[in-house]
This record gives C-alpha cells, structure tokens and sequence, in this order.
C-alpha cells in the first residue's frame, strides 16, 4: 500500500511552477526503459545523460513530470523546478514526513550494507520494515528508496554513503533521522575527502543530522568517539564497543568458531545474552554490537536483537563463503574493498585450513598512499600465514612484491594459475577481494562456473 501525493502539495512547499492540471502520484520513476503506467517521472540530468530527451516517450505511461524544461506540447501534469535532481530529494522528504515509525540511519567506510541487513533483520522479527536494496545510498538512491516506502512501514532503515564533504548533510536534510551510527571510519574514498580525518568530518555530519529528539549510536572504539561525545553532547548518545566495557553495549567473551563464524555475550547494562552469528569474521562482531545499538536504541529488547542476529542471511559479495568441490572453498568478497576490509578479511582467511590463498585486485581512490597501501596489504598477509597470494591490476602488484607472491597481466592468465595451484593441493581456500573497479566478481564467476562444468 503506498500513500499518494500530489504536485500542488510539492509546488507550494518548494516553489517552481505547476504546467496543465494537478495529479497524484504513489510510485516515483527516474528511468524512462523502466517506468510503469501511474508513476511520476523525474527527468534527471548529468554529465552524459538529459532525461527530458524523452518525455514523449513516457508520458503515455506517467501521470505527471518533473522537469527543468517543460514540453508544453504534451498534454500532462508538469511540475517545473530548477533542478529536478533537488526536486527528487524534496519528493522524497514529503514521503519520509509521512512515516509515524523511526528511520535509522547508518553510514561508515565498511560494513554499512551488513549492519543494515542486521538491523533489518531484527526488527523484522516483529514489525514491517522498509530498507535500502542493493546500493542506493548517494543523493539519488536514498530518495527513490524514501519514495518507495509502503504507508504501513513500522521502520526504515537507511544506508548512507558520501564521497565528498556534505553529501551526508544533504541526505539528513532529505531522510530527518531519529537514530544515527558511523559504524567506522577507515581509508575509503582518500581522494574524495583528502585524509582519514576528512572522511571522519564528513561521516559525523549524520550525527549533526539528526532530529532533535534523536539518539547518536557512537562507536567508543574509534579514536574520533571523545570529541564525537563531546560535540554531540546536547544530544542523546548510546554508545558501544568490542573492546571498552564501560559502554552502553558491549560485545564480551568473543570466540571464533571452527566455521570461522563467531560466538560472543551481547551486554547492555545488567542484561547479557549469548549470541551465534552466522556470518564469519571478528568484524561481524563489530557490525553485529553497531546493529544491536541501533536496535535498542529503537526500543527493541535483547531477546529480539539475538533473534534477528542469529537469522541474519549472509550479503552477496561480502565475505559469503562458497563450498566449489569437496576440497575447494570460496570466499567471494568481491563487492568492495579498502585497506581495512582487506585486513578483516585476510583474518578471516588465516583461520581456515589447508592451501590458503588471496587473491587479490587493486585498491580504488587511496589518493597519494595507494601504493604504500597495497604493499601494507601484502606484508599484513604475509604476517598472518597466508600460503599464496595471486594479483591482477596495476597497484595490486606491489602486494604481490611484498608478499613474494605471483602477478598477472590479466584475468585469463590468473584463471590458468588459479586452476593449476587447485589442482595441485589437497584442500584450497580462496580469498577473492578488490574494489568494484577491479571487478574481481569476474573471477569468482569463472571459478564457479568451471567447478559446476
């Protein structure tokens, strides 16, 4: 069920002008191969694309446009703003004012997709929600998720992501949060916010963003939580950690488990419960305690947060463990990568058994220290054990250099080594990771293709 809303309304709290009468509209679309018969359509401009070169071709199906250059020869409702991608995000405002429920928003260098899910999962248990699909956390996929939220949605959970300073600044004007995390902070998008400290500015402004009645969910185990406390101390803050017990919640008695997964007692306060994750790594735990924080800070008891944890399903790309034949194991943690990741997943990787192999694509938007990352990349595998490590891409060479392991020119000719080392050893594991622009998910494909075959 999804409640209408009308341009009137959006012209007179935004300005611009109405062209032909008014209409309702429940369902948004940006993208004139996929809009359905009903829906508005917001004609967005970029770099390489107008959409307004096809209005024509949408109107037999939309109800209504928004435009910044109305076609007054198509008899259709036109809602027409300066900028029609601002114009999205205000559409979308209007929709989150009708949500009676929280909206937790989270943001962070890693883990925010697998904290989403989790705290999706745990208020799921009980309540009907409504989160971020896939990757839509910039400027246009948080509206367009806004603007699909059903009426009867108890919660929203939405993932924010930033590139540059201000990007989440925006978001929070657009989503008004009742409840925000910066899950971490670690050396993601260098180039956009210049050092780590700048990504630190720009990801606490979700905390600047939240309503006044709001809770900040801090992390005590980021260097940045102190001056966090102390700017935001006009607001409520939970806070939570895996190693400082003097936190509101607190991850305890942490035990990795053959399967690589871990056990551990989620506290807060008094009350203490054992949980089991079904997903592997001690930074699961990290994001399991953020999510369990936000919960609780959206009322939710201990017995529930345990529950939804436990239900948890893995997210694709992320660590998801694939059994290819009785002695090759797969972890596919293609979709992204930084610094950090690389290294909880190489943690992840050292506590299995047998051949233990990284396979390794470069690095994105390290700025100046790429190299110099990618070489602490190869000797932190190296420390750890790791038998091999394979490399394809320019920057990831410098990996293999430090480790003394082996680099390719290409996919093709890492495929052919892949298949050798595999069919040489008793028992593989391999770690696949790099950032989307490596597209290393191509060499998962291709390993499980061949094992299927």
């Amino acid at each position: 069920m999804m409640t209408e809303l009308r341009l009137t309304d959006a012209a007179l709290a935004f300005g611009g002008t109405l062209l032909n009468p008014d209409c309702g509209f429940s369902q948004v679309s940006i993208d004139s191969r996929q809009i359905s018969e009903g829906q508005l359509f917001v004609a967005l401009e970029g770099e390489r694309f107008d959409a307004h070169e096809f209005l024509e071709e949408v109107t037999t199906l939309a109800c209504g446009l928004v435009v910044s250059r109305p076609n007054k020869n198509l008899p259709i409702p036109q809602w027409v703003v300066e900028d029609t991608t601002a114009a999205l995000g205000q559409l979308a405002h209007m929709k989150r004012e009708l949500l009676n429920g929280p909206l937790i928003a989270i943001t962070g260098s890693s883990g925010k997709t697998s904290v989403k899910e989790m705290i999706a999962s745990v208020l799921g248990q009980e309540s009907k929600v409504h989160a971020t699909e896939g990757n839509l956390n910039n400027h246009i996929g948080v509206p367009l998720t806004l603007l699909s939220m059903p009426t009867d949605t108890d919660f929203a959970v939405i993932e924010m992501g930033a590139s540059a300073i201000g990007e989440i600044s925006y978001l929070c004007d657009i989503a008004r949060p009742d409840v925000t995390l910066v899950n971490n902070i670690q050396h993601a998008h260098i180039e956009g916010f210049g050092s780590i400290e700048g990504v630190a500015t720009a990801k606490s402004e979700i905390y600047r963003g939240l309503k006044p009645s709001g809770i900040a969910v801090i992390n005590l185990d980021l260097v940045w939580s102190d001056a966090w406390l102390t700017e935001f101390s006009d607001k409520q803050c939970l806070t939570f950690s895996t190693e400082h017990n003097n936190a509101d919640v607190v991850a305890e008695n942490i035990c990795v488990l053959d399967t690589g997964c871990c056990q551990f007692d989620l506290c807060n306060g008094k009350a203490r419960k054992s949980v089991t994750l079904p997903v592997p790594g001690i930074h699961s735990v990290k994001n399991a305690v953020a999510a369990a924080a936000c919960c609780i800070a959206s009322e939710v008891s201990l017995d529930q947060i345990v529950m939804g944890l436990t239900a948890v399903k893995p997210v694709a790309g992320r660590l998801n463990l694939h059994q290819l034949t009785d002695n090759i194991a797969l972890f596919d943690d293609t979709y992204n990568a930084n610094p950090d990741s690389f290294m909880a997943a190489i943690d992840v990787l050292a506590n299995t058994q047998g051949y233990r192999l990284l396979v390794m694509g470069d690095m994105a938007e390290l700025g100046e220290k790429a190299m110099e990352m990618h070489c602490e990349i190869g000797r932190y595998a190296a420390e750890k054990g790791i038998e091999g490590l394979y490399s394809v891409g320019v920057l990831s060479a410098v990996a293999s250099d430090a480790f003394g392991g082996n680099h390719f020119s290409d996919k093709q000719a890492l495929m052919a080594a892949l298949d050798d080392v595999c069919a040489k050893k008793s028992k593989v594991t391999l770690l696949v990771k790099g950032s989307r622009s490596s597209g290393m998910e191509e060499v998962v494909t291709m390993l499980s293709n061949k094992e299927k075959s």
